[in-house]
């Protein structure tokens, strides 16, 4: 049984560490757990930039270094990656790849099995799958270098041993949260859609404690 398992089982609050808690999904995951009670500790590399994350526990450090990660997830339950890296056709990008890699060993030596990282629309089977506008224009022209290494985080996730879950959301918005989450497995059928940032946070925060898509990895949207 997962520590996240045992926790919800006892009313326990998990605690909960979040990468990539100063972006933009990133903050809501931190306002949203810990409006639910959560203890979160979010590991930042500005803390200048985290000046909105009243409530966690902030450790300022390189998450590409995998003692930086063993001091963070001391006492810690699960993990949410919200890491993300900024779109462009020419820079190659290894961000992902690499913190996931650190991460994972992390995970191992401080024995944290629960793992939460979101992907998006385009990663592994969910290629085109977004709607014709993402798949033959924003993907190819800007993000085909971005996905390349979300999908080599998810294969390292997916060979990791840990308890993981890996969300894909479809585009996201800033609308408000509060809508209907439909997660898909099949994608038949399924092209383009979108999703709020704030209902993206509160199902990645679901997957803490919710075993049904352990191991699998949900496209959600509305």
């Amino acid at each position: 049984m997962t520590h996240s398992s045992r926790d919800s089982a006892n009313g326990a609050k998990p605690n909960i560490l979040v990468l990539g808690a100063t972006g933009g999904t990133g903050r809501l995951i931190v306002r949203e757990a810990l409006a639910r009670g959560d203890n979160v500790t979010a590991l930042v590399r500005s803390p200048g930039k985290a000046g909105d994350l009243q409530g966690a526990h902030l450790i300022v450090g390189d998450a590409r270094d995998e003692a930086t990660l063993r001091k963070a997830l001391k006492g810690q339950d699960a993990v949410i990656s919200a890491l993300g890296t900024p779109a462009g056709p020419f820079r190659e990008v290894t961000l992902l790849s690499t913190v996931t890699r650190s991460l994972v060993d992390a995970m191992r030596a401080e024995r944290v099995s629960r793992l939460v990282a979101i992907t998006g629309i385009g990663a592994g089977d969910s290629a085109g799958h977004g709607g014709f506008l993402f798949d033959r224009l924003i993907f190819p022209l800007l993000l085909r270098k971005v996905y390349a290494d979300k999908n080599r985080q998810e294969a390292i996730i997916g060979n990791s041993g840990l308890d993981w879950v890996v969300v894909r959301p479809s585009v996201l918005n800033d609308k408000p949260g509060g809508h209907t989450v439909r997660a898909l497995t099949d994608l038949t059928d399924f092209h383009g859609g979108t999703i709020a940032r704030a209902d993206v946070a509160r199902f990645v925060l679901d997957q803490v404690s919710d075993d049904s898509f352990l191991h699998r990895s949900p496209l959600i949207t509305w």
